[in-house]
């Protein structure tokens, strides 16, 4: 029996030219896909603000500016952060732009623009607003209660966090706000916060936290003038502010039962914020399935 014919071996020409015409085709298929993300995102742009016309030009151009500059909100859906069916608590809200991106989301889902290269499909089914700011309340409920739909409810609080009761939810959104209040009340408010993830359900149970970084002295004290000045702006009063560092936040949410992943926000800006993305751990939902408290009755003053 004879052997079998060995094929031939291409010359390294070919070899090399093969793998070039792989690596141009994987370089074409990344920017088709970061192509169908951009205009996924200014799809849902245009239509998260589109409620905001009915509250007044302020509302309107404020929404489009600051989901539009902000990139915390299209780095949310692109690192899929929000998670599906989620029962959400922002905290902090203004006139409610992440309730209108939500329902912009579930939009593009069922009408089957949702990119691929964005992980999860973003989604809600409850959404509670807290802020302190009577104005941005009255802007959120005129844009957005007539256009939700069921099963997505949304509904404002205008009260302080360290005193309205935190419904039990899934996530938690934190940006920006939670220096407006001292060391102590911090830690009030983040317990609270914990015990209202614990009560939720399903298998996410996150806070997202922006925050300055008070270590960058620079960025931090440039980030405290901005948001002094866009406070002024928006007709409200500028309070103190109390900053940690980086670990201090860190530590905090770890001392409470946190998973912690740092994500810089300030890539091109002089600023100096992290979103901290912090999963309740097994042990602190164990914690709560052992001792079960009402999170609404938790930290009251």
């Amino acid at each position: 029996m004879s052997a079998a014919p060995v094929p031939p071996v291409p010359p390294a020409s070919s070899v090399a030219a093969m793998t070039a015409i792989t690596a141009a085709q994987a370089a074409q298929a990344v920017t088709a896909s970061a192509a169908a993300a951009d205009i996924a995102w200014r799809a849902v742009h245009a239509a998260a603000c589109v409620p905001y016309r009915q509250a007044g030009r302020f509302a309107w151009h404020w929404a489009r500016g600051k989901l539009g500059r902000d990139p915390v909100f299209r780095g949310m859906l692109e690192r899929g952060e929000l998670p599906a069916s989620a029962s959400l608590v922002d905290i902090g809200c203004g006139q409610g732009l992440v309730a209108s991106l939500l329902m912009a989301c579930m939009a593009a889902q069922r009408a089957g623009q949702w990119p691929l290269a964005w992980p999860v499909q973003s989604s809600a089914l409850a959404y509670t607003g807290i802020e302190l700011m009577a104005s941005d309340v009255q802007r959120g409920r005129q844009a957005l209660e007539r256009v939700q739909a069921p099963p997505f409810g949304v509904q404002f609080v205008c009260g302080d966090m360290r005193q309205v009761a935190l419904p039990a939810c899934n996530v938690v959104l934190i940006l920006d706000v939670l220096h407006y209040v001292d060391h102590a009340a911090q830690v009030q408010v983040l317990q609270r916060v914990q015990a209202a993830l614990r009560a939720g359900q399903g298998d996410v149970r996150r806070l997202l936290l922006r925050v300055g970084d008070a270590a960058n002295t620079r960025g931090f004290a440039i980030s405290q003038w901005v948001d002094r000045v866009v406070t002024g702006v928006r007709g409200h009063r500028v309070p103190p502010t109390w900053g940690r560092t980086l670990p201090e936040w860190q530590a905090l949410l770890q001392g409470l039962g946190f998973v912690v992943e740092c994500i810089p926000q300030s890539q091109g800006t002089p600023f100096a914020n992290v979103l901290l993305v912090a999963d309740l751990g097994l042990e602190a939902r164990d914690a709560h399935e052992a001792h079960p408290a009402h999170p609404a009755h938790e930290g009251q003053e």
